[in-house]
């Protein structure tokens, strides 16, 4: 969504870190097999679900929330608001709704989380493209040279002579492009 369609949010009275932590128990009580969340900021790497604390807002506050359950894959989204823990609680309580409503007794077609759920490998999709800082896990507003030293790492396991794909150096090299204005 563009910046400028971003709405502050002072609904969500709410830590980032009660957030997440808000988040896990519905994703407990939904029995997901696994889950993981994305935002721009930096998160910890022995908790990859937390971002470190005392973070500045990124230029990007959208979060994405995927898991996998009963064998399907399933992504939430939401860069509504101009804050990440305002857009991680608006994923919080879909999700908590949606496990609500399944808990009704009354029957539809699908699942309440059809729409969440991510196509199998056999089905034919259209991907969207990964923006290049994902690619190469840095943030958004990284410096050159940390861009510089994030492809090198990512190059050494990636290359086509160390074991990795065309595929896979292609987009490294497009991502290092786009991120350094070549």
């Amino acid at each position: 969504m563009p910046p400028s369609e971003r709405s502050k949010n002072r609904s969500y009275e709410v830590t980032l870190s009660k957030a997440i932590e808000d988040l896990d128990t519905e994703l407990q009580r939904l029995d997901v097999d696994d889950w993981r969340l994305s935002t721009a900021m930096d998160h910890q790497s022995r908790n990859p679900n937390y971002p470190y604390a005392n973070q500045p807002e990124p230029n990007d506050p959208g979060v994405v929330c995927r898991w996998s359950m009963g064998g399907n894959q399933y992504a939430v989204a939401c860069d509504a608001h101009t804050r990440v823990r305002d857009n991680l609680r608006t994923v919080g309580l879909y999700i908590r709704e949606k496990r609500k409503m399944e808990q009704r007794p009354v029957t539809t077609g699908e699942t309440e989380f059809a729409n969440a759920r991510l196509p199998s490998g056999e089905e034919e999709v259209v991907v969207a493209s990964v923006p290049p800082h994902e690619v190469l896990g840095v943030s958004p507003d990284a410096p050159p040279a940390v861009v510089k030293g994030a492809y090198r790492e990512l190059l050494k396991e990636r290359h086509p002579d160390h074991g990795g794909s065309p595929d896979e150096f292609r987009r490294l090299q497009n991502a290092k492009e786009a991120m350094l204005g070549e």
